[in-house]
């Protein structure tokens, strides 16, 4: 077996058990939810967005809908789900808004067990799962020397397509959705493939890391058990990544992730108000201002602590200086 399907298969188990138990309960969406069904179908989806930008691309990208699919489905219970609980400890949120979440995760959870039911995922025929391996089995799966020189130039990739877009909207965000949300699921995937190539990728501390790196390491990042990589396990070639700019980079996105959820919170009691109040937009934004006791001018604010947070980040080039190169060891039992 090739290591990368192997990488594969490893989730796939995984996801494999889950669905079992899953098919065996009353409500397979929520037990799958609340069991954290999400994670492995996130490694899913980064390993098969991976792979699509390496070989079989039509292959891989119509892999990674399927895995994205579920993982969305999670997502979306997630978000009403954790809004419906902080609106139920906020004493000014109106009773209205908080059934609008509960109710709003109750039809994701539902969308999610038609999905799983529709698309073979669970049931009498569980089909989809032989079928994801019998394609990845079809795979045209690189040698590992050749897989991390296409990893490394995918990283490298990805950090310039991520420069870009930044400096398309001028170094600045003006908007939540649009660009602080999708900047920060951008740079996310570059924490995530570390732990979905299951020790491929590792870390180095060298001399090159600059002292500007210092204010990333606090504790939270530094100990943090999302940071620490997998063991290479069977993995004899491997990128390497630089330990401070990569833990400068976990803290831009844990940062960048506080903020999101701040601002995110207006637009889901702007969504309620639309829906419950027939408010327009315009209108509703404005009165999840009142509802949660915050100045009109907060999505602004958090906008431009966002900017100056990554415009720093940026100008310090931390993820130019990311990648530090390839590294192989000799099987010890050869």
């Amino acid at each position: 077996m090739t290591i990368g399907k192997s990488r594969f298969d490893y989730y796939l188990d995984k996801v494999e058990g889950l669905l079992r138990q899953a098919g065996r309960d009353k409500n397979p969406a929520l037990w799958l939810y609340t069991n954290d069904g999400r994670t492995p179908m996130f490694m899913l989806e980064a390993l098969s967005r991976l792979y699509s930008n390496l070989h079989n691309k039509n292959k891989f990208n119509k892999l990674k809908e399927h895995f994205k699919l579920l993982e969305d489905g999670m997502g979306a219970i997630d978000y009403y789900e954790n809004y419906a609980k902080i609106f139920l400890a906020h004493p000014t949120v109106p009773v209205h808004i908080r059934e609008y979440m509960q109710g709003q995760a109750r039809e994701k959870i539902q969308h999610l067990n038609d999905i799983l039911n529709n698309n073979n995922w669970i049931g009498e025929d569980p089909i989809r799962l032989p079928k994801i391996r019998k394609k990845l089995s079809e795979a045209d799966w690189l040698p590992a020397k050749d897989e991390v020189k296409a990893i490394k130039a995918f990283y490298k990739s990805e950090i310039e397509e991520i420069n870009k877009n930044f400096l398309e909207h001028g170094g600045k965000f003006t908007q939540m959705e649009n660009q602080l949300h999708e900047f920060r699921r951008d740079i996310r995937w570059l924490s995530i493939y570390p732990q979905a190539l299951r020790g491929m990728i590792q870390l180095t501390k060298s001399e090159l890391a600059e002292d500007s790196t210092q204010k990333y390491l606090v504790d939270e990042i530094v100990h943090s058990k999302y940071n620490v990589m997998p063991d290479a396990g069977e993995n004899e070639w491997f990128l390497m990544l630089e330990k401070n700019y990569f833990f400068a980079l976990s803290w831009v996105i844990a940062e960048t992730g506080k903020l999101k959820d701040e601002g995110l919170q207006f637009f889901a009691v702007t969504e309620a108000l639309q829906q419950t109040e027939g408010l327009t937009h315009d209108e509703g934004l404005h009165k999840s201002f009142e509802i949660l006791g915050a100045g009109t001018n907060r999505i602004t604010e958090i906008l431009q602590k966002a900017t100056g947070i990554v415009g720093e980040f940026m100008k310090e080039q931390n993820l130019d200086k990311l990648v530090y190169g390839i590294a192989h060891i000799q099987d010890s039992k050869k």
